[in-house]
């Protein structure tokens, strides 16, 4: 089964999500990352009717993933967080308001790997048998993407690494 992404609970392989708070002292402010969050499962990719495992590893991390930010929300003094950020927030045990009862100025970022979407991965190929029959794929062995010491995955949905045929103007 595929992952469900937080905020736009679209079905996913993988995704990376970040939630920061404005913190102001005085004349200054900085953001503070409250959550910083990737997860992801092995996953297929097809292209012309080939296709490959991409295996990453959480720990250690053994890949670099560069997503599109595709869901952004908001918060803040004038700017009720919705309902569906509000929800967000409050699965990580982040409150949207402060005990006085102040909107906190707050950031949320999402990017994912939809399911069928077009991305770029770069990695180690290598042939694994297969254990179990995939459904519509008469080989007994399948090419894998996958990390050595000094080479990692790179796991990408940013458009301009994808062939010119394939970007959207």
């Amino acid at each position: 089964d595929p992952l469900i992404a937080p905020y736009s609970q679209r079905k996913c392989v993988f995704y990376q999500i970040k939630i920061q708070q404005k913190i102001s002292t005085g004349k200054s402010s900085r953001w503070k990352t409250l959550v910083e969050e990737e997860r992801f499962q092995d996953f297929f990719l097809e292209n012309n009717g080939d296709m490959v495992i991409v295996k990453t590893l959480a720990n250690p991390k053994d890949y670099k993933c560069y997503l599109v930010k595709d869901s952004k929300q908001n918060s803040g003094t004038f700017n009720d967080a919705s309902p569906k950020f509000e929800a967000v927030l409050k699965a990580y045990n982040i409150d949207s308001s402060t005990w006085l009862g102040f909107n906190k100025t707050l950031n949320y970022e999402e990017g994912i790997i939809e399911v069928g979407e077009y991305i770029t991965v770069a990695g180690i190929a290598n042939w694994k048998t297969l254990s179990e029959p995939i459904p519509e794929y008469p080989y007994s062995k399948i090419a894998t993407l996958e990390s050595e010491v000094n080479q990692k995955l790179i796991i990408t949905d940013l458009p301009d690494t994808f062939p010119l045929h394939r970007r959207k103007n």
